[in-house]
């Protein structure tokens, strides 16, 4: 299927955003041993020098021009079509890190980055077309449609039960707690980004979408799903290793996101079930690339390759427990060492 000039214009804000994101990764990773080179205080255990540090900064400023062109992506393709592409930024880290930074790209990342390409490829060809939009009214008109009030309903009540329920609870082991309220604000955040960029993009183009307040709703729609979706994601991250967050992370906020997409612009509507089967496998395939990429990202610090393994939470409570036991029954030597005073049994 041939690609209409605003789903061409979308794919390449898409490729450019993934280009500009995946490159900024390795500038501000550069800048930040710079900074911890010259300070000799890393970022990760409370340094700051990195914001003096030129370097981090071209990398923040090149992370911003890839999301501003993630941002007008929206306004021209559907987010079936340009929220998987994402994912073309990890191969753009892993490639760059693999020659700047000298972080091994192993045969399955390789083979993850070839997945990811070819999916992208399966989606591109067989995506939706956008549908002509002409004023935020007709944004509206959907998002107040009576199935996809029920997908923000449902949303809603979830991330409610989520946050107040199991968080505190689970939020701390269990890293789909977090994950999932990132991802589902996600989905909300994407559809309102679009509206947005949509509702802009009619305003340039010389019919003022400004005027109504629908366009004020969906700008405050999106500062509110992106503050909390930020909030739970740097949760998630402080909390679990990021091989595990990233992966998981993705596959959760892009499924949701297309399902919003799909209920909201109805963008398999008029499409063959050969396009939309095509859509989901190459899906898949993306995903699956994703995983493999971020799985061999931690190769490296697999225990066989000469590592450490990180003792379960459970496992170190029973250590402890036998320490504590110990040393009730031994005594404080005079040097403030512990001497423990093992009973030897009477019988075996």
């Amino acid at each position: 299927m041939a690609l209409s000039n605003d789903n061409l214009k979308g794919v390449t804000l898409a490729l450019l955003s993934s280009g500009f994101i995946g490159a900024s990764f390795i500038i501000k990773k550069k800048g930040l041993r710079k900074a911890a080179a010259a300070s000799g205080v890393r970022a990760g255990v409370g340094g700051f020098s990195y914001l003096l540090e030129p370097l981090w900064w071209v990398g923040m400023i090149t992370m911003i021009l890839g999301e501003v062109a993630n941002f007008v992506a929206y306004a021209f393709a559907p987010a079936v079509l340009v929220t998987p592409l994402g994912a073309l930024s990890i191969i753009v880290s892993a490639v760059l890190a693999h020659f700047i930074l000298k972080e091994r790209l192993h045969a399955l990342g390789i083979l993850g980055c070839v997945m990811c390409i070819a999916g992208s490829l399966i989606i591109v060809v067989h995506a939706p077309q956008e549908r002509e939009i002409t004023s935020v009214r007709e944004i509206w008109h959907m998002a107040t449609h009576p199935a996809f009030l029920l997908y923000v309903a449902s949303v809603v009540v979830l991330v409610f039960v989520l946050i107040f329920r199991f968080a505190p609870c689970y939020g701390q082991s269990n890293v789909l707690i977090y994950t999932g309220i990132c991802s589902l604000m996600g989905s909300l955040s994407v559809m309102s980004v679009k509206a947005l960029g949509t509702s802009l993009k009619l305003t340039f183009e010389g019919t003022n979408q400004l005027v109504y307040p629908e366009t004020w709703f969906f700008m405050l729609v999106v500062v509110t799903c992106v503050l909390t979706q930020m909030n739970y994601l740097n949760k998630a991250l402080d909390t679990f290793n990021t091989a595990i967050v990233s992966p998981i992370y993705y596959v959760m906020f892009t499924t949701f996101t297309i399902l919003a997409s799909v209920i909201m612009f109805k963008d398999w509507d008029g499409q063959s079930i050969g396009s939309v089967t095509s859509e989901i496998c190459g899906f898949i395939v993306v995903l699956s690339g994703t995983i493999l990429l971020h799985i061999t990202k931690d190769h490296d610090k697999n225990p066989s390759r000469g590592g450490y393994t990180q003792i379960s939470p459970s496992l170190t409570a029973r250590l402890n427990g036998e320490m504590l036991k110990h040393i009730e029954d031994g005594e404080m030597s005079s040097n403030g060492e512990v001497v423990v005073n093992f009973k030897r049994p009477d019988s075996y």
